[in-house]
């Protein structure tokens, strides 16, 4: 009759047990108990970093914090200032090399190189049929260079962006991107020049030939030429955004999979509109390699297990 109540001895007891810290001797079984489960919810209410060990793709964001909407836009405009200006000093810098400086690639050997490649210059000399056509030709060519030149930066760029809100993993994906755009822009231009401008050119001289003189434009042509190299550098990028994505947990492999048909289709209505042919057949070279860069990616996920 002299032994204290249950609830006197958790009356008595000091108040640093609800953090979990040894109670006094003689606490009772049960108001340890309390104590333990009352630390695991501090444990847990801490926050998701220590409840999910590792978030998502790798521990949580050390430099997440939010940020006013305008100082965003503010940071999103500096950064795409950056990849036009890298972009402009590659495009005027090639435009203006042969002026300033000798023995150095320009717009003009570039045109030269790209006309005889293609067209050939000894049988087809280009045409002519405005004051500014030349002029406007060097800045396409000159702009097709900024454009290789400026897609590194864009993803790294990007990756400034977005790194407070990231996890380390993601941040190494995007850091190993910038490297892997680059080498892919190139080789999606190398593919155009080497691959389907030949089949094209030689297809519509061909075509051509038979029943009319050929007299090809420089800009018509040229415009077929950078507009092609240009869309294909982007174009071998495909591997590289899939990859991402499923990396960072955006989309899936499966995902991917199931809206196979839907992709397809994006991939002939875009190739038909960035190449405009009568014949279709530069539309359907493009629609083909962007099918078999898509294809070609979730086969290497799903061989990977990825």
């Amino acid at each position: 009759s002299d032994a204290p109540l249950a609830g006197d001895a958790l009356v008595d007891r000091p108040t640093q047990t609800v953090s979990g810290d040894a109670g006094p001797p003689g606490a009772s079984p049960a108001g340890a108990g309390g104590g333990a489960s009352a630390s695991v919810g501090t444990g847990t209410g801490t926050g998701g970093a220590t409840g999910d060990e590792g978030g998502l793709l790798g521990e949580a964001p050390d430099s997440d914090e939010e940020m006013p909407l305008t100082e965003h836009i503010e940071e999103m405009m500096r950064r795409l200032g950056v990849v036009f200006a890298v972009g402009g000093a590659v495009t005027f810098g090639l435009l203006l090399a042969g002026n300033y400086v000798a023995d150095v690639p320009n717009t003009e050997t570039l045109i030269t190189f790209l006309w005889d490649s293609h067209v050939g210059f000894d049988n087809y000399r280009p045409y002519v049929y405005g004051p500014l056509e030349l002029l406007l030709t060097k800045l396409k060519v000159a702009g097709l260079a900024g454009v290789v030149a400026a897609l590194p930066v864009f993803v790294y760029q990007t990756y400034r962006f977005m790194r407070p809100g990231l996890y380390p993993n993601e941040r190494r994906y995007y850091l190993a991107a910038v490297p892997t755009s680059l080498v892919l822009a190139l080789v999606g231009v190398a593919f155009a020049h080497f691959i389907v401008l030949p089949a094209i050119f030689q297809y519509f001289i061909g075509y051509t030939e038979a029943s009319a003189q050929l007299a090809f434009g420089l800009k018509e042509t040229f415009n077929l030429i950078l507009l092609l190299m240009g869309y294909m550098a982007v174009v071998f990028q495909i591997p590289l955004f899939i990859q991402l994505a499923t990396m960072m947990g955006v989309v899936s492999r499966r995902w991917l999979e199931q809206r196979r048909l839907l992709f397809w289709g994006s991939f002939l209505g875009l190739s038909f509109v960035v190449s405009p042919d009568p014949t279709g057949m530069s539309p359907i070279i493009v629609a083909v390699t962007m099918v078999v860069l898509f294809e070609g990616t979730l086969a290497l996920l799903r061989w990977t297990g990825s």
